[in-house]
């Protein structure tokens, strides 16, 4: 692993003060007006150095530590592995206009999601003892203005935390494996039981989960596997399809100077690529956190990067890009390769037509149908295990309204609150979406935002680097390579700007999803004669989170007299009665919490 290392020129010699070297936990660090907080979690990783307006670390994690090499790797793969790579080769297909084209864009997505990997792995090395991923390291990149971006990241996730997608796919193969097409409300209605199993089953033990977790993604390797080699033996013309390099041949004419339609293209690798910054959600849960999460987050994007690339090069050997299996004047069971021009205008990949076309099995079918379901299934998992840490975190950061809850695991020692969340949007999308180009258009909320947050977090990393210095710290157990930052800023300045030029035929609806955040941003910063300041509750569980409070600026002296920058309270008990009086600080009623 030296190459993944992420090691690159020495780094200037910085005068290191005794304080920010041997500083122990709950020590006070200040550069310029930022004050920074050392702290240090139970997973084994060295103090780190956080501004004191981010959530507390917590000393020992209410989650446990269940998350092991074997898990960081199954976890990124059941994300990675959902129902991309069954649903948009097709569409990548017509987008790029060209085979040729289409296959190098699987190798595009790899390199874009490993700069993005090494960026997010710097970031855990700075800040080893947080999950939650981007709440973290947004907030720690960003600290002023002070909460904007816990606001926007908050308000993003929370209002967007819904699977329904993936939710219907699942219910779709469902019914698939008996060939029953269903009804709308008999698809929802299975979707809905669908989600809500996955939400119970995390629900009462954390361990389950993640061991449920590892076992599809297990399932969903050898599925890939046995697509690729069967793909490989279609091209072997071992088997009864004719003919099956002549999608190969002059691979790159036809290829599109579209705009749109190579964006577009590259948006859809980059959604089947998306899950391999899925352990950087659990990184507090993760004993030698930066070894353990570099390793294996590299191995799992390898293997998933070349099976996907086995998988699209079947499906073109089989010609298994059709719409419904009709494709005139041709033998759907065990006819020839289908023609490119044929593939262009094709509406989706049936996958079950990979196994049609190579085995000519109604069983084979049923038995594809059952595993891609298995991989829907999986994807829901893998997603809740990870995004119910994003969401808790933003609970923790004291934006989101009572944040006693978010943090709580109690009673089973699982983040409840946020599967609820998750489960009530996804049961909201589900029953009450608008059909086609509407639901669409909310799905894309989920992706364009994401874009924007990637471009600044890549971009935040030079600042974290240059607070890191002036603090006199050492180099961060990982250190991703300049080139590897620049190109996924340049890789996510593009996705964020070319969504604006769309197809000459089409609505430009880019300008309604994320700045909607904005307004929530300008609200929360325009309170007056107040001045927002964090408190560190510690509850029952362990867990520990912020209450954000506004104290009256007459009052602000004082305040800061009896609590440390994090929030925490360095008075005693007796004196913290006196002085409460005098206070009167009042908790913020925008962020719900009564007992202030």
């Amino acid at each position: 692993m030296a190459f993944f290392r992420g090691l690159s020129r020495k780094a200037p010699e910085v005068e290191i003060t005794t304080t920010s070297v041997d500083a122990a936990p709950g020590a006070v660090l200040t550069e310029g007006s930022l004050e920074f907080i050392v702290a240090q979690g139970g997973n084994g990783s060295l103090p780190s150095y956080q501004e004191a307006s981010g959530a507390p670390v917590e000393t020992n994690s209410p989650l446990g530590y269940f998350v092991g090499p074997v898990t960081v790797m199954f976890l990124n793969i059941s994300t990675m592995i959902g129902t991309g790579v069954y649903s948009t080769p097709a569409t990548i297909l017509k987008d790029t206009g060209s085979v040729g084209v289409a296959l190098l864009y699987w190798p595009l997505g790899f390199l874009i999601s490993l700069s993005s990997l090494t960026v997010y792995l710097e970031y855990a090395a700075c800040f080893p003892n947080r999950s939650g991923a981007e709440v973290v390291y947004l907030e720690q990149a960003y600290p002023r203005p002070i909460y904007f971006f816990p606001v926007a990241f908050a308000f993003q996730s929370v209002i967007l935390s819904f699977s329904s997608a993936n939710s219907i796919v699942l219910a779709e193969y469902l019914f698939a494996i008996n060939g029953h097409t269903p009804s709308a409300w008999e698809l929802k209605g299975v979707a809905v039981a669908g989600y809500t199993v996955a939400v119970l089953l995390l629900t009462f033990h954390t361990r389950a989960g993640f061991l449920l977790s590892n076992g599809i993604g297990f399932v969903k390797v050898i599925t890939l596997i046995f697509i690729g080699i069967a793909g490989l033996v279609v091209l072997g013309g071992n088997t009864s399809v004719q003919n099956p390099t002549a999608n190969f041949h002059n691979a790159f004419q036809g290829t599109t100077n579209s705009g749109y339609g190579v964006t577009n293209a590259l948006v859809k690798v980059i959604f089947s690529y998306n899950g391999y910054q899925s352990a950087f959600n659990v990184v507090s849960e993760v004993k030698n956190p930066v070894k353990t999460v570099r390793n294996n987050s590299f191995i799992s994007l390898l293997v998933v990067a070349i099976l996907y690339q086995l998988a699209n090069i079947a499906y073109f050997a089989a010609g298994s890009f059709c719409a419904h299996s009709e494709i005139a004047g041709e033998n759907t069971d065990f006819g020839p390769t289908v023609s490119k021009t044929e593939l262009k205008t094709s509406t989706q990949i049936a996958a079950s037509l990979f196994f049609q076309r190579v085995f000519g099995s109604s069983g084979a079918v049923r038995g594809l149908n059952f595993l891609i379901a298995l991989s829907a299934f999986g994807n829901l998992i893998a997603v809740l295990l990870g995004q119910s840490r994003v969401i808790r975190e933003c609970g923790r950061q004291g934006v989101l309204p009572f944040p006693r809850f978010w943090a709580s695991t109690r009673p089973f020692g699982t983040p409840l609150v946020p599967y609820l969340v998750k489960w009530a949007m996804t049961i909201l999308m589900i029953l009450a979406p608008p059909a086609g180009d509407a639901f669409n258009f909310i799905v894309d909320l989920q992706v364009y935002p994401a874009s924007v947050f990637a471009l600044f977090m890549a971009a935040g990393l030079y600042a974290i680097r240059y607070r890191r210095r002036k603090l006199g710290l050492a180099r961060a157990d990982f250190r991703a390579w300049d080139v590897s930052v620049i190109f996924n800023v340049a890789a996510n300045l593009f996705l964020v700007i070319m969504p604006w030029y769309p197809p000459a035929t089409g609505r430009d609806g880019g300008d309604v999803s994320f700045w909607y955040a904005t307004y929530v941003v300008v609200g929360l910063s325009t309170l007056q004669h107040y001045r927002i300041r964090p408190e560190i509750l510690s509850l029952a569980d362990s867990a520990a989170t912020h209450r954000l409070v506004k104290v009256p600026t007459e009052r602000l002296a004082i305040w800061e007299s009896t609590h440390d920058p994090s929030g925490r309270l360095i008075v005693d008990r007796s004196e913290k009665e006196e002085r409460t009086e005098i206070l009167k600080v009042d908790s913020l009623k925008a962020f719900g919490d009564k007992e202030a």
